[in-house]
Parts: C-alpha cells; structure tokens; sequence
C-alpha cells in the first residue's frame, strides 16, 4: 500500500517541533546535518517527556524573527503537500517566539499570513492551533486565550493546552480555558501522556476539551475508555511520540490497535516531525505491520478526524467526500 499517495488528515502537530534540516540550515548555516540529528531530534527513547521536550527549544530558538517564522510554516506545508496530507492542524504557542521584539500578537499574524500564503493554490487545508504551556502563568494562559479569540475565525481554529504534564499543575490554566469555551473557540488538551487516567479525569473536569491530545493511558481505567466513547472525546493519537517518551516499550505494545476496536474516537498523527523523525506515512506504516492495519483503518480515523476537526461542517462534507473517492479506488 502506498502510504505516501493516501490521502491523510493531522490534528496533532506541533510548528515547532517539526523543522527539517532545510529550513533550520537556512536559518542558521552554522548548523551541520550531524548538529541537527543531536540537537533537533530526540532520542529514540528518552526518559521521560521532559527530556523529549528538550529538543524543541532547538526549533524555538530558530523561530524569534518575522522570516525565519515564515519560511518555518512554508516548509511544514511542503512536508505535509509531499506526502498528501489533505487537512492539518498546526499547533504552536505564540509568547514562546517575542525574544527578539516580536508583540504575541505580531507572531499570531505572521505565522496565519504565513499559513495562507503558503497553503493558497494547493490541495491542503490548514488552521492553526494557539497553545498555553503548562509551566506558563495564568497571566499568560489568559494572553493566548484572547490571542484565540482576537484571530479565530480566520486562520486560527482553536485552543490548547501542552508542556510537561506531570510537572507542573492545571489550576493557573482553568480561566483560560473558560474564557475560550465561553467564547465559543473549540478546545483540545494535552492529557494523558506523562501522567496516568488521573490527569485525563482532571482535565476533563476542569478545562472540558473536545479532544485530548494523546489521552493514551486512558487504556489503563476501563471506566474512563467507556466515558471516553460515551462522549465522543476524539484521542489524537502519536504512536511513535509515545514509544520515545517511554510510554510503552514498542510500538507492538502500544494500545491503538484495542482503543480503535473498543470504538473510541482517534486518529494517528505524528506530534512532532522532527523530534520524533516521522512522517505520517511512517506511521501508517508502523500500524499497517504491527496491527495489521489496511485502508478501511484508515480512512475510518482519518473520516473520525474530520468530524472532530475546528472547522465548518461544509468543509468537513467536502474532505470526506474527497477521501471516501481516494480510498474507494
């Protein structure tokens, strides 16, 4: 089966996490392939996702100028356009990118000027996600909240919450995440990724997200699987983001094989890019061998992933008119 031609839908992408050499050597020519495979991509297992994480202030640290953002969104929709992924949803996290002057608000602007630009004329549909970060302060939560709002609509699609789950606590970002459901702006949140079903209950309780990011180790609370299906809360699956993190041991043992066939609500992404060194081929080629895998897998998440998509339901209608053709033939 040839994954690369398939067409394919991303909920779970992070910009920064996912610059290639090309564009981070453009950037800065100080940096050799071997630099970048040390520095940019994480370790086949880390231990722990703090450490995974680590790896992503390389891609930060290259993102602090108007251009440099630019040719960082130009050459994610290249990545995406080269192996047909139809629809996207790019996430990132504005106030990490003001070092060197830049207004958050400035950022938010360029990096959707960027979007469109880069996406006009070609076969791939893309929103933007805008991220708090866990160890960030109420205060800040609530700045990327009203980013949210000030340019949703537009290129922006939704709201966020990621960082390092099991370090630092929920409650600084409670209000935000009520402010942007009040305001009618869709809701994801990393959960259930370093922590337990314990901080997946938590989350849902608090910040009442549409979607969990990750969400993987619901596996362990049959109670919370069935909660799970019972409200439709869509699992933005990163199989390969998972094994690294040390999750799982390997992909063999990785549960999206029983969640799927438990009827719960995923699709397969690949988190970071570049952190992770995958392209979402990969990783429909991974389950494909481990799970046995064929097309009426996937085009089953990638149709549950546009009915969990921030978008319109005429642009849902239209992709999955468009992918229910491609996987037919």
């Amino acid at each position: 089966m040839d994954f690369v031609r398939l067409p394919k839908v991303e909920l779970h992408l992070h910009l920064d996490c996912s610059l290639s050499f090309a564009v981070a050597s453009r950037i800065d020519p100080s940096i050799t392939a071997e630099a970048y495979r040390r520095d940019f991509i994480a370790p086949v297992r880390c231990h722990d996702l703090a450490e995974y994480l680590t790896h992503a202030e390389h891609g930060i640290r290259l993102m602090q100028k108007a251009e440099h953002l630019e040719w960082v969104v130009w050459d994610l929709i290249r990545q995406l356009e080269e192996e047909n992924v139809r629809y996207a949803e790019i996430r990132f996290a504005p106030l990490l990118h003001t070092r060197e002057g830049l207004a958050p608000a400035e950022v938010v602007e360029i990096v959707a000027g960027a979007l469109l630009q880069g996406a006009a004329g070609s076969n791939l549909e893309a929103r933007l996600i805008l991220c708090t970060l866990r160890h960030f302060s109420q205060a800040q939560s609530m700045e990327t909240a009203r980013l949210a709002e000030r340019f949703f609509g537009g290129a922006v699609a939704g709201f966020d919450i990621a960082g390092d789950e099991a370090g630092f606590p929920l409650a600084s970002h409670i209000d935000a995440f009520r402010y942007a459901r009040e305001r009618g702006i869709p809701c994801t949140a990393h959960a259930g990724e370093a922590r337990g079903p314990d901080s997946i209950r938590e989350v849902l309780e608090h910040l009442r997200p549409a979607r969990l990011g990750h969400g993987i180790r619901s596996v362990e609370d049959p109670g919370l699987v069935q909660y799970l299906k019972q409200q439709q809360i869509h699992l933005e699956i990163c199989p390969t983001s998972n094994i690294q993190t040390g999750i799982f041991d390997d992909i063999g043992r990785h549960p999206v094989g029983r969640l799927y066939q438990q009827g719960l609500a995923l699709n397969i992404n690949t988190d970071g890019r570049t952190l992770s060194n995958v392209t979402l081929a990969q990783e429909y080629q991974n389950l494909s061998l481990h799970f046995d895998w064929g097309r009426e897998h996937f085009l089953h998440t990638n149709l549950m992933a546009l009915d969990a998509a921030f978008i319109p339901a005429a642009l849902k209608e239209k992709l999955k008119a468009e992918l229910r053709e491609a996987y037919r033939v």
